[in-house]
C-alpha cells in the first residue's frame, strides 16, 4: 500500500512539472545547477569543520585505543575467573572426599572403641567381680556389663573372630566366679524358706531385687540354673504341702460337733433333740439347717475376709463353708503370689509358668482335692455346698483378676466333687417330701414345718445364685416346687371342708411369697408361681366367706345379669318378691355379718397382715356385689334397700392399719 501512495505521488510530481513546464531538458539543467549549488556549499561547510572533524578522528583513535586496553583487560580477568572456577572445583572435590574420609574414620572410631570397650576388662570390673557381695549395686552393675562381654564373644567366636583368644580366658575366670557367688546366694536364700516359722516372702523378695542373677545363669549355665530351679521347686513344694496339710487339719477341728446327716433332710420329722449344731451353738432347731441367715454375707463381706488361725479360735465353732472360704482364700493367697513370682523371677510363662507352678503346688492342689472329697462324702448341708461352690465362682474370678490362671484346673475339680454330691443331696430332699404321708401330721390350718423350710431354703438358693445362675439348680428348684406344691396340696386335702382348706393352702403360700419376697428379687420364678396361687386362692376364699353371709344377693345378682344378658326383663321382673326378701335379710343383718367376717378372717390366719389383706379383699368385692345388686332390684325393692354410702362408712371401719 505505501508503495503504491509513492508511486501515486511521483506521477502528481511528473504531472505537475508538465503541466507548468514545456521544456524537461531546461528543466534538467536547472536541476543539476541546484545539485551542483548544494554540493558546493556542502563541500564548504566540509572545509570549514575539517578542523573539527580532525579533532573527532583523533578522539575516536583515542576511543578504539582505550577500549582495547579495556578488552585486554576483561580478557584477562576472564581468564583469571576461568582458573579461579576450575580451582573451586577442584577444591570442592577435595572437600567432598576429605568429608568422606573424616565420615568414615569417626565411624571407624565409634565402632572400634566402642567394640575395644566392650571387650577390654577393667581392673574395677575383675576387682568388683572377685570381691563385691552380690548384694551390693556395684556388684550388679558389673555383672551386667560382664554378661555383655560374655554375649559379645559368644558372637564373635562364631565369625572365628581372632580378637576374642584375648579375654576369652580372662572373661571365662570371672564368669566362673560370678556364677559360684550367684549360685550360693540364691541357695541361701531357698535354705532360708526352710527355717520353722519364717515369713517367705522375705526371701522371695530378695530374689525379685536380684532376678537379673538367674538371667545371667540361666544364658550362661544352664545346668546350674535348672539346678536352682529344682532346689526351690523342692523347697517351695514341701512348704506349702506341709503347711496346707498342718492347715486344713487344724482347720477341721473346729467344726460343729453335730453335722447334717441323712435324718435332717426336708421331709423328716423335725426332733427338737437332734437340731444342727445343738451342742455348740444357740441355733438348736433343724430349720436353722434350710435357713441362711447371715451364711450368705460369706460371698460379700467376708469374701477377703482373714483367714481363720486355728489356735486362736480353739472354743469357736464354724459351718462348712466358712471353713471352707478360709482354706481356699489362703490357697488363693499364696497361689497368686507364687505364680507371680515365678513368672516374674524364673522368666516363664504361659505353659512354661503353668508347668512350673503344677510342679511347686501340683501336690498341695491334690490333697486339697481329697480333703474336700473326704469331707463332702457324707455332708448333708446343701446350702453349705451351695454357698462352697460360689465361693469357687468368685475366687476363680479373683484370680484372674490378678492374672493368675494357674488355678483353673484346680477350681473346675473341686466342682466336679461338690456337684455331684449337691444334686445328690437336694434330690434327697425333694425325695423326702415326696415320701411324706400327710395323714401322719396334725390337722393344723397354720403354715406346715416342710413349707417353711421349704421357703427359706428356696429363698437362699435364689438369692445366692442371682449372680450366677445355672441349669441345674433352676431345674432342680422348680423339681422341688413341685413337689411342694403337691405336698401342699395333699395337706389341704386331710381338711373336710373347702373353707378349711382354702385357709391351709393360703397360709402356706403366703409364708413361701413372703420369705421369697424378703431374700430374692420380686419378679424371680418362683415367686411369680406362688402369687398366682396365692392370688387365685384368696378370691375362691372371699367368695367361700361370703356364701354363708351374703350368698343369695350373689346368686341373685348371678341370675340377674344373666336374664339382663338374654334380654329376659320380664323374667327379672318376677324375681321381685325373692328380691324384696334378700333386700329385707340384708338390711336386718348386714352390720352383724361384717363383724362376724372380721372376726372370722382374723381369726384364721396368724399373719394379721394376710388377714386384714384378705378382710379388705372380702369387704370390696362384697361392695361390687352389692352395688350389682342394686343395678337389678327393681324401683320398690331399690326403695327399700339400705343406702350404699351407709354401708361404706360401716365398712370403713374395719379398714386396716396393717
Amino acid at each position: 500500500m505505501d508503495a503504491l501512495k509513492e508511486a501515486s505521488l511521483d506521477n502528481d510530481e511528473v504531472r505537475e512539472i508538465l503541466k507548468n513546464t514545456t521544456d524537461l531538458r531546461q528543466y534538467s539543467r536547472q536541476i543539476e545547477k541546484e545539485f551542483k549549488d548544494v554540493e558546493n556549499k556542502s563541500i564548504e561547510d566540509y572545509i570549514a569543520e575539517s578542523q573539527n572533524i580532525a579533532n573527532l578522528h583523533n578522539q575516536i583513535n583515542d576511543c578504539d585505543e582505550v577500549l582495547e586496553r579495556m578488552e585486554n583487560m576483561l580478557m584477562s580477568f576472564q581468564s583469571v575467573l576461568n582458573n579461579i572456577s576450575t580451582e573451586i572445583t577442584q577444591l570442592q572435590r577435595k572437600s567432598v572426599s576429605m568429608s568422606l574420609q573424616l565420615t568414615n574414620r569417626q565411624s571407624v572410631k565409634a565402632q572400634l572403641s566402642q567394640f575395644i570397650e566392650d571387650m577390654a576388662v577393667s581392673e574395677e570390673m575383675i576387682n568388683i567381680i572377685m570381691d563385691t557381695p552380690v548384694t551390693e549395686r556395684e556388684f550388679s552393675t558389673q555383672l551386667n556389663v560382664l554378661n555383655h562381654k560374655l554375649s559379645l564373644v559368644k558372637e564373635l567366636s562364631f565369625k572365628e573372630s581372632k580378637s576374642t583368644s584375648d579375654v576369652s580366658d580372662v572373661l571365662h575366670k570371672l564368669r566362673l566366679k560370678a556364677m559360684s557367688k550367684i549360685r550360693s546366694y540364691l541357695l541361701e536364700q531357698i535354705y532360708k524358706f526352710r527355717k520353722p516359722m519364717t515369713n517367705y516372702q522375705i526371701p522371695q523378695n530378695a530374689m525379685l531385687k536380684h532376678k537379673f542373677f538367674f538371667e545371667f545363669i540361666l544364658s550362661n549355665e544352664r545346668h546350674v540354673a535348672q539346678e536352682i530351679c529344682s532346689e526351690y521347686i523342692d523347697t517351695m513344694g514341701k512348704i506349702y504341702y506341709s503347711y496346707f496339710k498342718s492347715y486344713s487339719t487344724r482347720l477341721s477341728s473346729l467344726k460343729f460337733e453335730e453335722s447334717c446327716t441323712k435324718d435332717d433332710l426336708m421331709g423328716i420329722e423335725d426332733n427338737a433333740s437332734k437340731g444342727l449344731f445343738a451342742k455348740t451353738t444357740s441355733l438348736k432347731h433343724k430349720s436353722t439347717i434350710f435357713t441362711i441367715g447371715k451364711r450368705g454375707d460369706i460371698l460379700n463381706q467376708q469374701l477377703e475376709a482373714p483367714i481363720i488361725v486355728p489356735h486362736a479360735q480353739l472354743k469357736n465353732r464354724y459351718t462348712p463353708e466358712a471353713l471352707f472360704r478360709s482354706e481356699q482364700y489362703a490357697l488363693v493367697d499364696n497361689a497368686c503370689r507364687e505364680y507371680l513370682f515365678v513368672t516374674e523371677f524364673f522368666m516363664v510363662r504361659n505353659t512354661q509358668a503353668q508347668d512350673l507352678f503344677n510342679q511347686i503346688m501340683g501336690k498341695t492342689l491334690t490333697l486339697m482335692i481329697k480333703n474336700l472329697e473326704t469331707s463332702i462324702h457324707d455332708c448333708y448341708d446343701t446350702i453349705a455346698m451351695f454357698l462352697c461352690i460360689h465361693l469357687i465362682f468368685r475366687y476363680q474370678l479373683m484370680c484372674h483378676k490378678r492374672c493368675v490362671p494357674a488355678l483353673d484346673k484346680y477350681w473346675d475339680s473341686l466342682q466336679a466333687v461338690i456337684w455331684p454330691r449337691f444334686e445328690h443331696v437336694f434330690r434327697l430332699n425333694i425325695q423326702s417330701i415326696h415320701d411324706c404321708d400327710p395323714t401322719k401330721f396334725n390337722k393344723e390350718m397354720g403354715p406346715h414345718y416342710i413349707t417353711r423350710r421349704y421357703a427359706e431354703f428356696s429363698a437362699a438358693i435364689v438369692g445366692i445364685s442371682e449372680h450366677f445362675p445355672n441349669e441345674l439348680v433352676s431345674r432342680l428348684l422348680l423339681e422341688l416346687q413341685n413337689e411342694v406344691e403337691c405336698f401342699i396340696l395333699r395337706m389341704a386335702a386331710i381338711f373336710a371342708t373347702r373353707k378349711d382348706q382354702l385357709i391351709y393352702l393360703i397360709n402356706n403360700y403366703d409364708l413361701v411369697l413372703g420369705v421369697l419376697m424378703e431374700h430374692t428379687r420380686d419378679n424371680s420364678k418362683e415367686a411369680e408361681a406362688f402369687r398366682e396361687q396365692l392370688n387365685a386362692r384368696s378370691a375362691e376364699y372371699v367368695d367361700e366367706i361370703l356364701a354363708p353371709h351374703f350368698g343369695g344377693i350373689i346368686q341373685f345378682v348371678k341370675e340377674g345379669e344373666q336374664y339382663v344378658e338374654k334380654d329376659q326383663a320380664d323374667e327379672l321382673r318376677k324375681q321381685e318378691r325373692r328380691s324384696l326378701a334378700l333386700v329385707a335379710s340384708f338390711s336386718a343383718n348386714w352390720k352383724k355379718s361384717l363383724e362376724e367376717l372380721n372376726r372370722e378372717v382374723l381369726l384364721s390366719f396368724p399373719s394379721l397382715l394376710t388377714g386384714s389383706q384378705l378382710l379388705q379383699l372380702a369387704l370390696a368385692s362384697l361392695v361390687q356385689y352389692y352395688h350389682r345388686f342394686h343395678k337389678l332390684l327393681t324401683p320398690n325393692a331399690r326403695a327399700q334397700l339400705t343406702n350404699i354410702h351407709v354401708v361404706m362408712v360401716e365398712i370403713k371401719k374395719y379398714k386396716s392399719n396393717y
